[in-house]
């Protein structure tokens, strides 16, 4: 929908430039053998794994798939384990894709620019690519063309070479980087097309569906909000005696120091039964505690 493709340009212009601004303030090639190769691929592939994993955590659809798997009553709810096990595979699909848009956008973007790539690929080159010393021995070689991405520590009668190696490796980078963008171009539009082509619902049908299941997310969630304040409003109101927005109280219920920490410290959800649970420490209060205690007046001096 338009949301979806509003909401991935969004993290695709966020992950471009926080890519140029990571580059900018903190990426410098350590230009030493041995060193150039991690340094490149920690830069290139760590941040990206980092968005994966931040693509993951953020999207509802994976908390809604793992919340509650392991509950006895998972069973007796989904009897049908193959019909189960595709739905799943289906919504993995749906949330890898989503959370691919940042990694994919900054590998394109690093790939690009260049920079970490020539780091990391600059002591590898072969010989065949510039004028070598044919006097100058294997290692010392590796470690003249660790040396390219830093044009100071280059000698002059290099710098020619040095141009030459950065002019190729670019160029390796910026083809690597295109050609990752139209994979998944291509890769997007196949799926989007494979899964019209499967789908049980005609055009006109999927749209009504999906607007049917927008408004009942939505029709949901304000539901739920509102029977969530009229059930807490029950027991707000039997520990303080009124509750907030209350016009003309007469009185208020003092809460003893015993049922002060009743209420206070931490607590997990608590089962009560096979099909209750305790929701807090002022829920399971209110439940077994009857009403009574110290009431004060509102219109008595204190």
């Amino acid at each position: 929908g338009k949301e979806v493709v509003i909401a991935n340009a969004i993290i695709a212009i966020l992950t471009i430039g926080g890519q140029q601004l990571f580059s900018f303030f903190t990426f410098s090639c350590p230009c030493h053998v041995g060193q150039n190769l991690i340094y490149g691929l920690a830069f290139l592939g760590a941040p990206a794994l980092i968005l994966l994993v931040v693509g993951y955590a953020l999207n509802n659809q994976t908390w809604r798939l793992v919340t509650g798997k392991r509950s006895p009553l998972q069973e007796e709810i989904t009897p049908n384990r193959l019909l189960q096990c595709k739905l799943i595979c289906f919504v993995l699909c749906s949330i890898t894709g989503r959370a691919l848009v940042a990694p994919v956008t900054w590998l394109a973007v690093t790939l690009i620019n260049g920079s970490y790539y020539v780091c990391a690929i600059s002591e590898y080159v072969s010989e065949h690519y510039y004028e070598a010393n044919p006097n100058v021995t294997a290692s010392e070689r590796r470690r003249i063309l660790a040396e390219f991405p830093c044009s100071q520590l280059v000698p002059p009668e290099l710098s020619r070479a040095r141009d030459e190696v950065i002019l190729l490796l670019r160029y390796q980078s910026q083809v690597a980087g295109w050609l990752l963008i139209a994979v998944v171009v291509i890769t997007v539009f196949l799926s989007y097309c494979l899964v019209s082509c499967f789908s049980p619902l005609s055009f006109l049908h999927f749209r009504y569906w999906r607007s049917y299941v927008h408004n009942e997310q939505e029709l949901f969630d304000e539901a739920a909000d509102q029977h969530s304040r009229f059930y807490a409003m029950q027991h707000v109101r039997k520990f303080f005696g009124f509750v907030p927005g209350s016009e003309n109280v007469k009185e208020i219920r003092i809460p003893s120091l015993r049922e002060w920490q009743a209420i206070s410290g931490l607590a997990f959800l608590k089962q009560v039964d096979e099909e209750h649970y305790d929701y807090s420490l002022l829920h399971d209060w209110a439940l077994k505690e009857s009403v009574n205690g110290k009431y004060l007046k509102t219109d008595e001096d204190p």
